[in-house]
């Protein structure tokens, strides 16, 4: 009976041994991303829009999500080093331009081949840092730039093939239009809307390769009511993913 009991103990071991990575390999590792976000005085909810953006990416089950609400974490190369992807939400008044450390290991981050996510006014940060602007793909420029009143409009899917929009439909959201975001390089256009206040056809969601690394440019999400929208959930999920990865599972 004992010499029994140890070949059924030896082959539950042996058993196990197979289920175990084959469980691992079922649930891949979760995406590091960081969030930064901060006080952009009085131009919106921020830390409302920074919670649903964390809520939305925690509950898509594919993220791991530190938020900083301090933009000079840019400052710590090794502090980088551990995430994938970089989620940015803050525009800042008060910050009107980055150390040069920061700014260096913002865009070595990036070019080295992970993610920048970059979401609504963020685009705005650092008028006068002409490489942020083309990091951003466009970006929004005071006094150029703008919208009308917050309405509920059409959002149209302008590329049915890209991971990030695969398989959306058109949809209304209620937000804000945004409309002449400045800037001249070649972007990939996911998600676009007609915008009465410029009447033209406006970028919405889009993307870049920075050097090895890719970029997300989503200018939705003005408050929670904003970024509730099922597919702007999806396009945010979908989108940081793709920029930490190059797809989306």
């Amino acid at each position: 009976m004992w010499r029994s009991a140890c070949v059924f103990a030896l082959m539950c071991v042996v058993v196990s041994s197979f289920c175990i990575p084959a469980r691992a390999a079922e649930k891949p590792a979760l995406i590091k991303a960081l969030l930064i976000t901060g006080d952009d005085v009085d131009a919106h909810p921020w830390r409302e829009m920074s919670e649903t953006t964390r809520e939305i990416l925690v509950n898509s089950g594919r993220f791991d999500v530190k938020v900083c609400e301090d933009p000079y974490i840019l400052e710590s190369e090794k502090a980088l080093e551990a995430y994938d992807v970089i989620v940015f939400l803050i525009f800042s008044r008060r910050i009107k331009m980055l150390p040069d450390e920061a700014r260096e290991n913002l865009m070595n981050f990036v070019k080295g081949g992970k993610g920048f996510f970059v979401q609504h006014l963020a685009s705005a940060s650092f008028p006068t840092w002409a490489e942020f602007g083309k990091l951003c793909g466009r970006h929004w420029i005071m006094g150029t730039s703008g919208h009308g009143p917050r309405s509920v409009f059409k959002a149209e899917i302008a590329n049915k093939e890209h991971p990030i929009t695969k398989g959306l439909s058109n949809f209304d959201v209620d937000d804000e239009l945004y409309a002449k975001l400045q800037g001249a390089g070649d972007i990939d256009i996911l998600v676009t809307a007609d915008s009465d206040w410029s009447k033209k056809t406006e970028p919405l969601v889009f993307t870049m390769p920075y050097g090895k690394g890719r970029v997300v440019h989503n200018a939705f999400g003005h408050d929670r009511k904003a970024l509730m929208t099922p597919n702007v959930q999806k396009i945010i999920a979908r989108g940081v993913e793709w920029a930490a990865t190059g797809k989306v599972r």
